[in-house]
């Protein structure tokens, strides 16, 4: 949740920056100026995109903060998160509970002593609380561990990089007898967007999937290693199986579920499962 929030947010500015940027009059077809726009808009569209996450991700899912708790769940929720916050070393997260049958939960915020933790009202139904405990404690580690300031970060200079490439790539093309960008150029750097932006993200993938065995793990310190097998395990089977990502017609075969993977934020339930159940000794 948070990944897609953030990331829709982070492409929202950057067309807001590059609209900006060729009204200040920073030609992006010339070579120290193109470089200057690819860095401030590659690496400011991600901070300004971290800087309205919170907001951003309350008005997107309608959460409500729970400021003073209106009953014994609530109340329950908001001890629990301080509890793991104190235990983790972060300041007090906001805690709040958006309108979703889906189970779900997400953190949040570009710093980590002002963070937002938040869960469905799914999520609140169709798991116990020793499971609910374990879904905070993960998203509590992902705070602790600063995973937005990084993955912010390398949302910066992947932008960057696929900003600048592609106009190396549109440069390549140009059509010299045109005396300027052509029709060469703007394909090029249209192709090169498409393209390097593909191998970006999965770059950005990756690291985000790497992140969520790390927050697997702290959320099992924060509250037990068994809680968080018996979370994932009821995700698991409110999903639908253990291994199904795809329709039985595609999953036969290897590579097309291979490449299902490659393109999600989150490793595959088993996977998370199989890794806490390798560390539980």
């Amino acid at each position: 949740m948070r990944f897609i929030l953030f990331g829709a947010t982070n492409i929202a500015v950057l067309m807001v920056l590059s609209v900006v940027l060729r009204l200040l009059g920073i030609d992006p077809q010339s070579s120290m100026g193109f470089l200057a726009f690819a860095a401030i808009t590659g690496m400011a569209g991600s901070f300004i995109s971290l800087l309205m996450s919170k907001s951003g991700a309350k008005r997107s899912v309608r959460a409500q903060v729970i400021t003073q708790p209106a009953n014994e769940m609530e109340r329950w929720l908001v001890d629990t998160v301080a509890r793991q916050a104190e235990q983790a070393g972060i300041g007090m997260p906001e805690v709040a509970i958006f309108p979703s049958s889906t189970p779900n939960a997400f953190a949040t915020g570009a710093k980590r002593n002002d963070a937002l933790v938040a869960v469905s009202t799914g999520l609140l139904e169709h798991m116990t609380r020793d499971e609910v405990e374990a879904v905070l404690g993960h998203e509590v580690s992902h705070v602790a561990n600063g995973d937005m300031i990084t993955m912010t970060l390398m949302q910066g200079v992947v932008n960057t990089f696929v900003l600048v490439l592609s106009h190396v790539l549109g440069s390549m093309m140009r059509n010299r007898d045109s005396g300027g960008g052509g029709m060469g150029y703007f394909m090029g750097r249209m192709v090169g967007q498409m393209v390097f932006g593909f191998l970006a993200s999965l770059i950005v993938m990756w690291f985000s999937r790497h992140r969520e065995f790390h927050a697997d793990e702290g959320g099992a310190a924060l509250s037990d290693r068994s809680k968080m097998i018996a979370a994932l395990e009821r995700l698991q089977s409110l999903s639908g199986g253990a291994k199904k990502t795809m329709p039985d017609s595609l999953a036969a075969f290897g590579i097309v579920q291979f490449s299902a993977e490659l393109m999600t934020t989150h490793p595959p339930l088993h996977k998370r499962i199989a890794a806490l159940k390798q560390n539980q000794n």
